[in-house]
C-alpha cells in the first residue's frame, strides 16, 4: 500500500509525454495503450518500460433524481426558493460516470540497461512512428507506477469530458 507521500510525489512527478489523439468514445468503450517510463531508484543507468492496455467504457449519464422530496429543515424562507431552483434545473445538474478497467495480466515490462533519457526518446519516437492514434506515452515514478497510471486517466476524462457531454446532447440524452 502506498503512503500519502508516496501518492503524492508520483501524482507531482507524472508527465505525460505522448497525449492519445482520441479521447474517451461517447457511445462505446476505448481502449488506450500506454507505455510507461520510469528510472529505477536502486540501480544506475536502468530504466524500466511497462507495456499494456488501460480500458475506458462508455460514459454513462447519472441523472439526479427529482429533488421535490427534498426537505431543508432549518434553512429559513431561502430554502423554498432554492428548492424550486432545483427542480427547475434538475436537467442540468446531470453528471457523467467514467468507468476504467486496468487489467495487469495485459502489462508488460522490461528493465532495459540504459540511461533514462535514452530510453524515453526511444519510446516516444517508436510511439510517434506508429499510427494507434489511442497510444500514450508517460514518465512516471517506478514504485507508485499505478498511481501514474490513475492521473493519466483522470486527465483523459478531463480532456473527454466536454467532447461527451457535447454528444450527448446532441443526440438529446441531455
Amino acid at each position: 500500500m502506498y503512503s500519502q507521500d508516496d501518492i503524492q510525489y508520483a501524482l507531482e512527478s507524472t508527465e505525460i509525454l505522448i497525449e492519445p489523439d482520441r479521447r474517451i468514445d461517447t457511445f462505446g468503450s476505448t481502449s488506450f495503450e500506454f507505455h510507461l517510463v520510469s528510472e529505477l531508484m536502486d540501480s544506475v543507468s536502468e530504466t524500466r518500460v511497462r507495456e499494456g492496455i488501460l480500458h475506458a467504457e462508455r460514459p454513462t449519464i447519472i441523472k439526479p433524481e427529482s429533488y421535490a422530496e427534498l426537505e431543508f429543515e432549518g434553512f429559513g424562507e431561502q430554502a423554498e426558493a432554492f428548492s424550486q431552483w432545483l427542480n427547475e434545473n434538475a436537467a442540468d445538474l446531470s453528471i457523467l460516470k467514467y468507468g476504467f478497467n486496468f487489467r495487469k495480466d495485459k502489462v508488460r515490462e522490461e528493465i532495459i540497461a540504459e540511461p533514462f533519457e535514452a530510453v524515453r526518446d526511444k519510446v516516444v519516437g517508436r510511439v510517434n512512428e506508429g499510427s494507434n492514434p489511442l497510444s500514450a506515452v508517460i514518465h512516471g515514478v517506478d514504485d507508485a507506477w499505478e498511481v501514474c497510471l490513475l492521473k493519466f486517466t483522470v486527465e483523459m476524462i478531463g480532456l473527454s469530458q466536454g467532447i461527451n457531454v457535447f454528444d450527448f446532447k446532441r443526440r438529446g440524452f441531455l
